[in-house]
Order: C-alpha cells, then sequence, then structure tokens
C-alpha cells in the first residue's frame, strides 16, 4: 500500500492545457493568455502557473518567445516518451495507429501466455475478467479491469522482456481502450461484447491452446481498429 497522492496545483493546470490540445481547442500556433490572465481564470497564484508552463515548455508542448507570449508548438506525438503524458496528447489517428502495435504485439504475448501460463496467472486473469460485466455504469473500472486482463496475459509469458514492455506502454494503451469504450459503450450490448471477447481469450489461455488465443486476440483487436476507425472518420 502506497500513499494516495493529490495533485499539485500546477499540475491541474498542465493536465488542463494538455487536454485542450487534446481535444483541439488549442492548435500549433495558437497564443495562450498571458500568466496573469491564466491565473485569474483558474484562480490560483501566478507561480503555479509559471510552473505548469515551464512544465509544458519541457515537454515540448508550449515555447515561450520573448515579449510576444507563450505559443502551442507543432508537435508530434510519436516523438514523445511513454509516459501519461503522451497519452493524454494523442490524437486520434495516432490511436489508430496504436491498435496496430497492439495487434502485433498482444498477439504473439497471448500465444506465450497460453503456453507458459500457470495456476496463478489464470486466477490473476480471471480476477479482472470477472469484473468486467459489473462495469456497465462505471467506466473507469471497466477500463482498469481491462487493462489488468492485458496485462495479466503479458505476466502469463514468464518473459520478463515482454511484461517491461508491456508496462512501459500501459498508459498509452490505457487511452487506446478508454477511446474504444465510450464508442462501444454507446451500443446496447457494448459491455457484453467486449466482456464475451475478453471470455473467448481467457478460456483459450486456461486451455493452452495458443492457436485459439492468438485467434480470439486477433479477433479482439482487429474490432478494436474498425471501431477507432469508425470514431475517427
Amino acid at each position: 500500500m502506497q500513499p494516495i497522492k493529490t495533485k499539485k496545483i500546477y499540475e491541474e493546470i498542465t493536465d488542463h492545457i494538455i487536454n485542450r490540445v487534446k481535444q483541439g481547442e488549442l492548435v500549433s500556433g495558437d497564443r495562450l493568455e498571458s500568466v496573469e490572465k491564466l491565473a485569474e481564470a483558474f484562480d490560483v497564484s501566478r507561480s503555479a502557473v509559471r510552473e505548469a508552463l515551464s512544465g509544458l515548455r519541457a515537454m515540448g508542448l508550449v515555447e515561450m518567445r520573448q515579449g510576444e507570449g507563450t505559443f502551442i508548438t507543432s508537435f508530434d506525438a510519436s516523438s514523445f516518451s511513454l509516459p501519461a503524458v503522451t497519452a493524454l496528447i494523442m490524437k486520434r489517428n495516432d490511436l489508430k495507429e496504436l491498435a496496430q502495435v497492439r495487434r502485433m504485439l498482444e498477439i504473439g504475448t497471448v500465444g506465450l501466455a497460453a503456453e507458459n501460463r500457470t495456476e496463478s496467472d489464470l486466477d490473476s486473469l480471471y480476477e479482472a475478467l470477472k469484473l468486467m460485466p459489473n462495469a456497465k455504469g462505471e467506466r473507469e473500472l471497466g477500463e482498469q479491469a481491462d487493462l489488468a486482463f492485458h496485462l495479466a496475459i503479458a505476466e502469463a509469458t514468464q518473459n520478463k522482456m515482454l511484461m517491461n514492455l508491456q508496462k512501459s506502454v500501459a498508459d498509452i494503451t490505457l487511452e487506446s481502450m478508454r477511446e474504444t469504450r465510450r464508442v462501444v459503450l454507446y451500443t446496447e450490448d457494448g459491455v457484453d461484447r467486449l466482456y464475451r471477447e475478453h471470455e473467448q481469450i481467457y478460456d483459450a489461455i486456461k486451455n493452452q491452446d495458443a492457436d485459439k488465443a492468438q485467434a480470439a486476440m486477433r479477433h479482439h483487436l482487429v474490432l478494436v481498429e474498425e471501431v477507432l476507425s469508425e470514431y475517427i472518420d
């Protein structure tokens, strides 16, 4: 157990600006309001705004021009590192590319998981799986259960490099899952559909059938790509 940390004021400001970029409300070349006006708008101190802007500049998301102000830069999500910040600034086309990367990575991973899984791995997979039907009214619970399921698959491979690779993209993968669920859950049977797809993957891993596990994962992730493509278009 670790202490729960609350966000600092400057982090809240940073998140707000990043989300505005993500939503397309701020684009490359846009000038942000002055420190004074931002402080007034957020009802915070000027020092908190300056700290947030310094962090955004370090990320490469803004540039400060002497005598002119602070501007949104031209950026490419692929040029950022993989922490949660990357997920926050991803554009819709980036999510589509991420879905393709997931398909390439996770189909191979699930095959190895089916071959090497232990009873303990099955328990972890089942714990995540059984939370999914209960997530109809709790979006965050569904997202976390989904991510936990895919991370448990990586653990089941017994391959430390694969585990670390999957964990390194966990935050950015969560954003892909979030957008997929946002679209799928508009349909009447969206939660049930996602549950059934994960259940098929679980059953194949349980039966140590690598071919069926890969086929089930391919089916699931191709549908994810189709959903994201419709969302993007």
